[in-house]
C-alpha cells in the first residue's frame, strides 16, 4: 500500500535534495586540483632516451607513460625542421620509433611536438622532446698550413688534408680558388687525404682551400663546408736583380728555387752575385758574394766541398784565403772570405755583389765563417745563372 505524503512535505524534500547536489558540487569543484592530481596516473608523459647523437640514419625511439592511440598521435606529430619520417610503433604503443625517410641532417637539434595526442584512457596530453644529430668530421690539420707562403707542391710535398675520424661514410669535395685540377688518395684509415695537382699551380698566387663534407647518401645540395685555409705558391726566380743589395738578399731569399731537397747545398747565383744556403729544401740565408770578372770567370756547374782550412797561404798570389772550402778536387776554385795581406789589409767589402775575382767566389767578413762552420766536406754546390 503506497505511503502518500503531504505537497509540503515532497517539496521540502526536493529542496533538500537539491541543496545537498549544490553543496556536494562545489566541494567536488573546490577539491578538483586534488582529484585531478590522483587520477595523475592516467595522463600522458612523453620523453626520449637520453642517448648519443644520432648518425644520419639512426632511429629515435620516443616513449609514453601510457599507451597511446597511434593515430591519433602520428595526424598531430610535427617535427622542426620538417623531415619525412617512416614510424614504427611497439611495446603495446608505449613506443615509437622514428626513422628519416632519407637522413638526418647533421649537427643539426631536432624538435619532436605532439599536441593534443591522446591515449587509450581517453585523455588528451601534450608532450614535446629535443634530440640532437652528430657533427660532421672536422678537419684536425691541413698542409701546407694557412696562410703559408713560398709553397712548391710535389710529390714529396703534397697538399695533406687530415680529419678527426675516419670517413668511411662520408664523401669529401674540395674546391680551389683559382681553379685547379687534382690527383687525390686517401690513407688506408681513410683519416687524410693527399692532392696532387695534376699540372703545375700559377706561381706567386694565393690559392684559397675550400673543404666540404656529406653524408654518403645524402644528396648533393647536402655539402656542408667544414673547413677553409689558404697558401700563397713560391713566385718564379726574377729576371731583374735589385740594385740595393739589402733588397736583392731579400729576393733571393724568396724567389730562389731549391734545386736539392734534402740535407745542405749551396747555391750561388752568378747573375745576382748571391750565395743561398739550403737545408732540406728551406732557406737558411743568403749572403753577397763576389764571383770571376770576366775572362777569368767562376765555372758553373755542380761542385761539392773538397776540402777546408781555416786560413790557408796562396802561393800564386801571395795573399791568405780566409774560411777556404775548394770546389774543385784540384784546389783551382774554391769559397772564401776576401782576401788578406800578410800586413793584416783586408780588400774591401765594396766588390761584393760585383764579379772581380780571378775565379773564386768570395765572401764578406762573417758570412764566410758562419758558411765555413755550417757546410761539411761533401756538401753540394751549384753555381749558376
Amino acid at each position: 500500500m503506497l505511503k502518500e505524503y503531504p505537497v509540503e512535505h515532497i517539496k521540502r524534500k526536493g529542496l533538500e535534495v537539491f541543496l545537498s547536489g549544490l553543496v556536494l558540487f562545489f566541494l567536488v569543484w573546490g577539491a578538483s586540483p586534488y582529484v585531478k592530481g590522483k587520477m595523475g596516473f592516467l595522463g600522458t608523459v612523453i620523453s626520449v632516451a637520453d642517448a648519443e647523437v644520432l648518425g644520419p640514419k639512426d632511429a629515435v625511439s620516443v616513449s609514453f607513460s601510457n599507451p597511446v592511440i597511434p593515430s591519433e598521435v602520428e595526424k598531430i606529430l610535427k617535427i622542426e625542421p620538417a623531415t619525412e619520417l617512416n614510424i614504427r610503433w611497439s611495446d603495446k604503443n608505449r613506443q615509437m620509433e622514428l626513422f628519416p625517410a632519407e637522413n638526418w641532417k647533421n649537427s643539426t637539434d631536432y624538435v619532436l611536438s605532439v599536441n593534443g595526442g591522446r591515449n587509450i584512457f581517453g585523455f588528451k596530453f601534450d608532450g614535446q622532446v629535443i634530440f640532437e644529430t652528430e657533427a660532421l668530421p672536422e678537419v684536425s690539420s691541413m698542409s701546407p698550413a694557412e696562410g703559408e707562403k713560398g709553397v712548391l707542391l710535389g710529390i714529396e710535398d703534397p697538399i695533406i688534408i687530415n680529419f678527426d675520424r675516419p670517413l668511411e661514410e662520408y664523401s669529401v669535395k674540395l674546391a680551389f680558388d683559382p681553379m685547379a685540377q687534382f690527383v687525390s688518395e686517401f690513407n688506408e684509415q681513410k683519416t687524410a687525404v693527399k692532392l696532387m695537382p695534376k699540372e703545375e699551380l700559377q706561381r706567386g698566387k694565393r690559392y684559397e682551400v675550400s673543404v666540404y663534407l656529406k653524408h654518403r647518401s645524402a644528396p648533393a645540395e647536402e655539402y656542408k663546408k667544414v673547413h677553409g685555409s689558404y697558401f700563397e705558391t713560391k713566385p718564379r726566380e726574377i729576371e731583374n736583380w735589385d740594385n740595393d743589395f739589402a733588397v736583392r738578399l731579400a729576393q733571393a731569399k724568396i724567389y730562389t728555387e731549391p734545386r736539392v731537397f734534402e740535407g745542405k747545398y749551396i747555391d750561388i747565383n752568378l747573375k745576382s752575385q748571391v750565395m743561398v744556403l739550403f737545408e732540406n729544401g728551406e732557406v737558411l740565408d743568403a749572403y753577397l758574394v763576389s764571383s770571376g770578372k770576366r775572362g777569368m770567370d767562376t765555372p758553373t756547374g755542380t761542385f761539392q766541398v773538397y776540402n777546408k782550412a781555416p786560413k790557408p797561404w796562396s802561393k800564386k798570389y801571395s795573399l791568405f784565403m780566409p774560411y777556404w772550402m775548394a770546389l774543385t778536387s784540384s784546389g783551382e776554385y774554391g769559397i772564401h772570405e776576401l782576401p788578406e795581406w800578410p800586413g793584416g789589409y783586408k780588400e774591401g767589402a765594396n766588390h761584393l755583389g760585383i764579379p772581380v775575382s780571378h775565379g773564386c767566389v768570395r765572401l764578406g767578413v762573417g758570412p764566410a765563417q758562419r758558411t765555413y762552420e755550417w757546410a761539411d766536406i761533401g756538401t753540394p754546390i751549384i753555381i749558376h745563372y
